[in-house]
């Protein structure tokens, strides 16, 4: 059986230029045929920036010279090859631009569509059987295998750094902040209960705790060997006080949270009922007698 490449030579990565290279001599061009070709679009276009002379792609194919957006345009055109697929030749992935959204944070709200063209991303496609819709659960324990699937911004959890966990359909400790069924990212980094003071509720860290029945997300404080496992004032459920850290440990901080609005009701509650105001009555003999 022949081995390529051959046992014990090293494998030879091609560069931007060198790649474009072998694109065109696989179709059979040759530097002339890319020029006249280029040379119609650049017409259509009514640019030169368009065209490919021959010295300026012998440069692009062996000195390292980056094509410029619009003769990136022309190779795709000639080569018969995705725009995308050009720029990941120079290390440009789109695909993962979703990643580097967050480290620009525009001041006004917006429509974000940075992430309309995604074509690929990768995101869990087998789940543990024991995953349940009822319990709050660690995500990232939970996803057996990794598939690529065109789906956007899910790609976020393949990082390492973060831990994302699900809020069980029957944990309310943070209701209404952390509604059941919420997903949430937990930084592994800050993994130390803080003191505070807080001003609110929303400044005070929420951290994301393994107990040896489950997880949960709470507010926490720690004294001495114990830990205090606090939920939401409005939250149904009981303050629970825990060895610390025997009993449970702090995975981490919630730092995102992604969440459906107006679903859910905790056990016993009962939505109130809209009563008509008097002002707004169309009942004839009340209101809106002519004078």
């Amino acid at each position: 059986m022949l081995e390529y490449p051959p046992r014990g030579l090293p494998v030879v990565q091609l560069n931007g230029g060198q790649r474009l290279r072998a694109l065109r001599e696989t179709l059979g061009y040759r530097m002339r045929d890319v020029e006249l070709a280029s040379n119609q679009i650049a017409q259509r276009f009514k640019s030169d920036e368009f065209a490919i002379p021959p010295s300026r792609l012998s440069d692009i194919e062996t000195k390292g010279i980056i094509p410029s957006i619009f003769r990136f345009y022309s190779f795709a055109a000639i080569y018969r090859r995705e725009y995308r697929e050009l720029l990941s030749f120079y290390g440009l992935e789109l695909n993962g631009i979703s990643a580097d959204m967050g480290f620009g944070r525009p001041q006004k709200s917006h429509v974000s569509e940075a992430s309309s063209n995604v074509t690929q991303v990768r995101m869990p496609t087998r789940l543990d059987p024991g995953f349940s819709l009822q319990k709050t659960t660690d995500l990232r324990r939970a996803i057996e295998q990794w598939g690529t699937v065109p789906m956007a911004y899910l790609e976020l959890l393949c990082d390492d750094r973060f831990t994302y966990g699900y809020i069980g359909s029957e944990d309310f400790t943070m209701y209404p902040i952390l509604p059941p069924g919420s997903f949430v990212q937990v930084d592994e980094s800050r993994n130390k209960v803080g003191e505070g003071p807080w001003r609110s509720e929303f400044e005070r860290p929420i951290y994301f705790v393994e107990m040896r029945d489950g997880y949960t997300c709470c507010w926490c404080s720690v004294k001495r060997d114990s830990i205090v496992l606090q939920p939401h004032p409005l939250s149904p459920d009981a303050v629970r006080v825990l060895k610390y850290p025997q009993e449970a440990e702090v995975l981490g901080q919630v730092i995102g949270v992604a969440m459906r609005l107006g679903d859910w009701h905790y056990p016993g509650s009962q939505p109130t009922p809209k009563v008509r105001s008097a002002l707004t009555s169309d009942a004839p003999g009340q209101l809106g007698k002519g004078a």
